[in-house]
């Protein structure tokens, strides 16, 4: 086994690393590393999804953004809301399930650049922010772990098995950069910018809830210790309060817009997705045990991977802001009863998922040991990535 070193334990006296008060070209400097090691992955990715495209006869470019979820955002971008789509049993999917900040940023660069049309603008949008997600994510690893530590987190999660999602016009990136960077600005103690960015994250994905908890919990924490912190209370409670802002406006536009106080959870009703604390997805283990037992087997220990990452991120100690969001992120993908093959994707903003595999490859002493590590796992992804976006389901 290769020699490895203690694991660095998070910082916990509020000190910021030298480089975070340098100007924006320093700061980028000092994230180059993140930044670079994070675009070769989700490069490799792409190469690899084209080459398979075009061994099939088959357009990879438009699997980015001509299917699925990526068809709705195009449509509200182009009309605004107020498209139902009514299917053979009677269902109705409405486009008020979608949120709306990556298709006003569609619509926006559209219309600033016009010989662009909204689909090409959704993935300049999500490519810029898969860049910003991977700054915000080695912002946050390398404050609490070091510099080594936040690179490796940054590159792991541009190989996460999901991560061909972060090159789709899709929303998981925009989320996952709004809410690692307010993370980071609650770590910096800049609650006002942490709100402000909570915003942004809940009026992109319903998940940011989790993100308004990791920020409620820890201001409350804040503010208990605040006594010779130096905090200013009131920024505290202006960032708590602001945070749950965009979710809720968004969730409240829904309800004047339908005329019911609870129209948004109706309309997410529709798609099938409700919180059912669990129940829909035991059934599904279950019912793969039935099906064929080796797919039963292969979910649990899909399972067991998913609780010794956390496990192996908790134990580490982060922030704890951090440690609510991740494990928030995660939760809440596990207990709705929605389209079962999206849960990877779903947790897929929770970085702390790869804190614990980050922090100890940062730790080993071989230093091409880490880069042989990220670049299977890359090339992986990639490959598994392209298998999904060629085939006939939605990711």
């Amino acid at each position: 086994m290769p020699e490895t070193q203690a694991p660095p334990r998070p910082r916990t006296d509020g000190a910021e690393p030298a480089a975070a008060a340098r100007p924006f070209a320093d700061a980028l400097r000092y994230a180059a590393p993140a930044l670079l090691g994070y675009a070769a992955v989700r490069l490799t990715g792409l190469a690899i999804l084209l080459a398979v495209a075009a061994a099939r006869g088959q357009d990879g470019v438009l699997r980015l953004h001509g299917r699925w979820d990526s068809l709705w955002y195009q449509r509200i971008a182009q009309h605004g809301y107020g498209h139902t789509a009514v299917l053979p049993d009677g269902t109705l999917h409405s486009d008020l399930a979608f949120f709306p900040l990556l298709p006003a940023l569609e619509r926006a660069l559209h219309a600033l650049v016009p010989p662009l049309d909204v689909a090409g603008a959704g993935l300049l949008v999500s490519w810029a922010a898969s860049v910003a997600a991977a700054w915000g994510i080695f912002a946050v690893g390398a404050r609490l772990y070091g510099r080594r530590a936040g690179v490796l987190l940054a590159v792991l999660w541009g190989a996460y098995p999901t991560a061909f999602v972060q090159s789709m016009a899709y929303t998981e990136a925009l989320f996952t950069a709004l809410a690692a960077w307010s993370l980071y600005a609650v770590l910096r103690d800049r609650w006002v910018s942490a709100g402000l960015l909570a915003v942004g994250a809940g009026l992109t994905r319903p998940v940011a809830a989790a993100l308004v908890a990791a920020i409620a919990v820890a201001g409350v924490r804040r503010l208990a210790a605040r006594r010779g912190s130096g905090v200013r209370p009131r920024r505290v409670v202006a960032g708590v309060l602001l945070a749950p802002l965009g979710w809720l406006g968004y969730v409240c536009f829904v309800a004047v817009r339908e005329g019911r106080p609870f129209a948004y959870f109706d309309v997410q009703a529709g798609w099938d997705n409700r919180i059912d604390g669990g129940a829909a997805l035991a059934r599904f283990v279950a019912g793969q045990f039935a099906v064929n037992a080796f797919a039963g087997a292969g979910l649990c220990a899909a399972f067991a991977v998913l609780g010794w990452a956390l496990w192996a991120a908790l134990r580490l100690r982060p922030a704890l802001p951090v440690a609510v969001y991740g494990v928030a992120v995660v939760v809440v993908s596990l207990v709705g009863s929605g389209y079962f093959g999206s849960r990877p994707r779903l947790m897929m903003p929770s970085f702390l998922l790869l804190l614990g595999p980050a922090v100890a490859l940062a730790g080993l002493r071989r230093r091409w040991a880490p880069a042989v590590v990220v670049g299977a796992a890359g090339v992986a992804s990639g490959a598994y990535g392209a298998l999904t976006l060629l085939g006939a389901g939605p990711p």
